[in-house]
């Protein structure tokens, strides 16, 4: 029976793209979005800010800030809320596509000629006089020799121990551990690499033990869409043939603010801002009742948690009294679904985020190029943000972004785009965090603090040339953004579905006489810590979510 009324818990990007796609495909379901916040959108945050004492302005990127043309569910819904005049789009020719850098302390090899800022080699001639051949080449050219030599029995592992396996420990250390930095901020020793990269898992086992061979030997079956694989695309796909990336002029935020405006003109859809929900309740029809913090109670058929699995964890371990003369507020009886599993598996990391912006053009201070991304120290990551384990991380950066290079078209620079250099710098992660500035903009301040400072002196150790102070610089704090996703995770998450969608009392092994019931796949979990951290990831499962309701 499809739903009469559906709860969407959280209004980030997730959320706003299930509220959206809900709302489409049970046009006759209320559609209510709660949200603990005024602002929607959750870490997609874009601010444009005007350069002190000039008439120019840039636009800045708190999170996210390009996206590749590989998502279908995003490509459908720039055309769906009519977004295509407002994309920008970087060629696969550009220096922003062709050129990426690894940064490498000079404390983190004993060869001197791959110290420093190095371009990753994206052809077999640019390899060739790479100062990083020889920590490529022979990793790759003995991997298809080695045997097979994945644990028995495994079903998964770390990044770091798959790459090491194969490839070596320098190769996974230098290579696979600036990678994670760069998409999920975390440690590689830590992240899944059948969650995080699945196409490299199935190619070991495609190419009898080689991933270099699985590689070569393609894809046999083919990759699978999204729902019906009926995306409505309009002339989308022509848009963005030989794309390396692309964003929005007025940034990220464009698409979230334009899912918020289509919402708000929808029907069926009504939106609670400023609201948390603090419980969670399953009642004897097998509906939901949701306590929020207006002192009310939502009750709805069927639910969507779009929130941290940490966060769900905390609004349906509740204990329920299941004594049949306890009612709830809407007097029907409080059932004891199974407790969903694994939602305290994965911890989430933080990431602060600093943009600078520089008076002079980007030719003076950086190589073209989309920014560089620095590997884990050879000793491991510090335990405070004041420890001199390794002096060439004290503020714990991840790596940097050449926004310059290929978002310049998001300012407006009266001057000319030669004027500006804007940089964004990621910190934090696996690193421990110094204390925040007691100023998070250049706008507050006008000056320059200590953090910033510290920053800048490292950033010209990292570029090898002088920097000069910034006309403008911000800093976002962005506290437990991006999940780790732990070795293990599909099959945990196979099984929290598993739980998710039995249905009756005795189920899975729960207790008939003690009342035990199952979810009966009216509460569907979404979101990065379920099934992938990307833009692209996040608004597929708003997309895909419901389909089963029916």
């Amino acid at each position: 029976m499809p739903p009469r009324s559906i709860a969407i818990l959280g209004g980030g990007l997730t959320g706003l793209s299930s509220a959206y796609h809900l709302s489409r495909r049970f046009p006759a379901a209320q559609v209510t979005l709660i949200e603990k916040h005024a602002r929607l959108g959750g870490w997609v945050h874009s601010e444009r800010v005007k350069i002190p004492g000039t008439d120019a302005s840039v636009l800045l990127e708190a999170g996210p800030r390009t996206l590749r043309p590989n998502s279908k569910a995003v490509l459908e819904l720039i055309h769906l809320l009519r977004l295509e005049d407002k994309v920008i789009t970087v060629p696969k020719t550009a220096p922003a596509a062709k050129a990426r850098f690894l940064y490498i302390p000079p404390s983190h090899s004993s060869d001197a000629s791959i110290s420093g800022l190095q371009r990753l080699p994206s052809s077999i001639l640019t390899l060739l006089s790479s100062p990083l051949l020889p920590l490529i080449l022979p990793a790759v050219l003995r991997e298809p020799f080695k045997g097979a030599n994945r644990p028995p029995g495994a079903r998964d592992e770390s990044v770091d121990a798959f790459l090491s396996r194969r490839f070596g420990e320098p190769f996974a250390r230098t290579f696979g551990s600036a990678l994670v930095h760069g998409i999920y901020a975390t440690d590689s020793r830590k992240l899944s690499v059948r969650a995080a990269f699945r196409s490299v898992w199935e190619a070991e086992e495609r190419g009898g033990g080689s991933v270099v061979r699985g590689f070569l030997l393609g894809r046999k079956d083919k990759v699978k869409g999204g729902v019906g694989d009926a995306y409505e695309l309009g002339g989308m796909e022509d848009v963005m043939r030989e794309v390396s990336v692309y964003s929005f002029a007025d940034g990220m935020e464009t698409l979230t603010t334009a899912l918020e405006e289509q919402l708000l003109l929808t029907k069926n859809v009504n939106i609670m801002r400023n609201t948390g929900v603090s419980n969670l309740r399953m009642v004897q029809d097998h509906s939901f009742e949701i306590s929020h913090s207006s002192n009310q109670t939502l009750n709805v058929t069927h639910v969507v948690s779009a929130l941290s699995l940490s966060t769900l964890h905390d609004i349906t371990s509740q204990k329920q009294d299941n004594d049949p003369t306890s009612k709830s507020r809407s007097t029907n009886l409080v059932l004891a679904p199974a407790p969903i599993p694994h939602l305290k598996a994965n911890p989430m990391t933080s990431v602060r985020v600093v943009n600078l912006v520089f008076p002079c053009p980007p030719s003076h201070i950086i190589p073209a190029g989309f920014g560089y991304l620095i590997p884990r120290p050879p000793a491991g990551y510090p335990t405070s943000s004041s420890s001199d384990s390794d002096a060439s991380s004290p503020l714990g950066i991840l790596g940097t972004v050449f926004d310059s290079c290929s978002l310049s078209r998001q300012d407006k620079l009266p001057g000319g785009e030669e004027e500006y250099t804007k940089l964004t710098m990621m910190t934090g992660g696996p690193y421990p965090i110094p204390p925040l500035p007691t100023s998070t903009s250049y706008a507050y301040t006008g000056s320059t603090p200590p953090f910033i400072r510290s920053l800048l002196e490292e950033l010209q150790i990292q570029l090898g040339k002088n920097v000069p102070d910034p006309v403008y610089w911000r800093i976002w704090e962005n506290q437990a953004c991006i999940p780790t996703l732990a070795p293990g995770h599909l099959d945990r998450m196979a099984e929290m579905k598993d739980v998710l969608d039995m249905s009756g009392p005795g189920s899975a092994g729960g207790d008939k006489e003690k009342g035990a019931v199952g979810w009966d796949g009216r509460l569907a979990v979404v979101g990065a810590g379920v099934g992938g951290v990307s833009v692209g990831d996040c608004v597929e499962a708003g997309r895909s979510v419901g389909v089963n309701w029916v």
